[in-house]
């Protein structure tokens, strides 16, 4: 009977970490199969927290989450989705870290980050704030009736036709075969009743993909009805069949959901998984600094030693581990940076970095000012471990002195070479009385 009890336990803790919210909570909880219907589709703005069970800070809020749930009941819906279990949502809203707060309010296709505090009063203020907000662009004409109506008469939301792109047997080979980019070709039947379920998805997916991606990753569409010989070639049986195409490779089945946030966040991971790694930039001015981390959701930058400590081979050793990270962890899309110990003292002093020894790594997140630091080794694991600790919402962060960057000086780049000591100007003593400095000293 106590082992049945203990498994009976034991059960329960596994089941408590699959979600932190139930029926019974006035938290709407929201999956791939109801997004589109509950948030894009409605007139009502929505709060959605993107979350992970076994996310401490998760946990932290969910209490504060569901308190203002209660009390915005009927006036802003408040949501949750669990972005572990279902990441394709996740990946389709640029999350990185949990917990993340979007407001879905006028352009449900374009959410805004939560920016306020985390406490229940911090978030109805917050929510309030985006209502009145979202009422006066209503008055004003900047937006009226639901995303999904704009959406259903050719809006912005449903995308735009023409993003997906016509292939017939004539056009086939040069437009797919003979590309550098990716593309997602479905093929399909005009009487298909799937297909026509299937087509407002792939519409809007292709126009969103076409966006983020910057027509790296292609929509197509083959009326296997007319283009036989097409249907034929890629052994077509049913529809609609979705095929991936990428130069140098056999076609693949698609094997993922048909809603438009399974195929964006589907292009986005071939988009990824295609894209070549960030370049690592040295510091040479504040225009650097300031375009990489103000374009991505984190700037990574690293403070080597000097180089008359390392010489060139041990500068290219350590910049080698840092180009080795940026591409493990190109998917982030984040930005990369490095700099010479002392040639921005500034920087290093608003990170804290000195304190550390060289070399060092800060990870700077420039919206909300905050960064986090390496503690531990300069090497594949230690960055690997402090990267991925911060793309789950793990790292210790701290906010940057301040609330700004720091001045940034204008350097020379490195040449590559080994450093040089600098030149001391040669000292005659061959008409120095040697006595006479002796008499002086003493």
């Amino acid at each position: 009977m106590r082992a049945f009890l203990g498994l009976f336990v034991c059960s329960l803790t596994v089941l408590a970490v699959h979600g932190l919210y139930s029926a019974s909570d006035d938290v709407v909880e929201l999956t791939p199969s109801n997004f589109n219907r509950e948030v894009l589709q409605s007139d009502s703005l929505w709060l959605v927290e993107f979350y992970a069970p076994w996310c401490g800070h998760c946990q932290s809020l969910t209490p504060e989450w569901k308190k203002a749930a209660t009390a915005l009941k009927g006036v802003v819906k408040v949501g949750a989705v669990d972005a572990d279990q279902h990441k394709s949502l996740g990946g389709q809203y640029g999350v990185r870290g949990f917990p993340t707060i979007k407001i879905f309010g006028g352009n449900k296709n374009k959410p805004e980050d939560y920016q306020g505090g985390r406490s229940s009063q911090a978030i109805v203020e917050g929510a309030l704030n985006a209502a009145r907000s979202l009422v006066k662009d209503r008055l004003s004409g900047k937006s009226g009736g639901s995303d999904y109506s704009r959406q259903s008469s050719g809006g912005s939301g449903a995308g735009d036709k023409k993003d997906v792109v016509e292939l017939t047997d004539d056009n086939f080979d040069r437009l797919v075969l003979d590309s550098n980019d990716v593309w997602l070709v479905e093929f399909f039947a005009p009487w298909c009743g799937h297909c026509k379920n299937l087509e407002p998805e792939w519409t809007a997916a292709a126009t969103q993909v076409k966006e983020q991606t910057g027509g790296r990753v292609k929509l197509g569409a083959v009326d296997a009805t007319v283009h036989q010989g097409l249907a034929s070639r890629y052994g077509i049986r049913g529809f609609p069949t979705i095929k991936i195409f990428r130069k140098g490779d056999e076609p693949a089945d698609y094997q993922g959901g048909r809603t438009r946030s399974d195929i964006i966040a589907h292009a986005l991971d071939l988009f990824s998984d295609n894209a070549p790694a960030p370049e690592l930039l040295e510091i040479l001015n504040e225009d650097v600094v300031k375009k990489t981390c103000e374009d991505h959701q984190l700037c990574i930058i690293a403070v080597l030693p000097h180089i008359l400590d390392t010489g060139a081979e041990g500068r290219n050793a350590y910049l080698e581990v840092m180009i080795k990270m940026a591409e493990k962890y190109k998917k982030k899309m984040w930005g990369w940076l490095w700099t010479e110990s002392g040639a921005q003292m500034e920087l290093e002093g608003v990170l804290g970095i000195g304190g550390f020894g060289y070399p060092a790594m800060a990870a700077i997140n420039a919206r909300k000012m905050k960064f986090a630091l390496l503690k531990g080794s300069f090497s594949e694991t230690g960055i690997h471990e402090f990267l991925r600790d911060l793309s789950v919402g793990r790292g210790s962060t701290a906010t940057i002195t301040g609330g700004a960057l720091p001045k940034i000086h204008t350097v020379e780049a490195w040449d590559g070479k080994d450093g040089v000591l600098p030149v001391e100007d040669d000292i005659d003593l061959s008409d120095v009385e040697l006595d006479d400095i002796e008499k002086d000293e003493l």
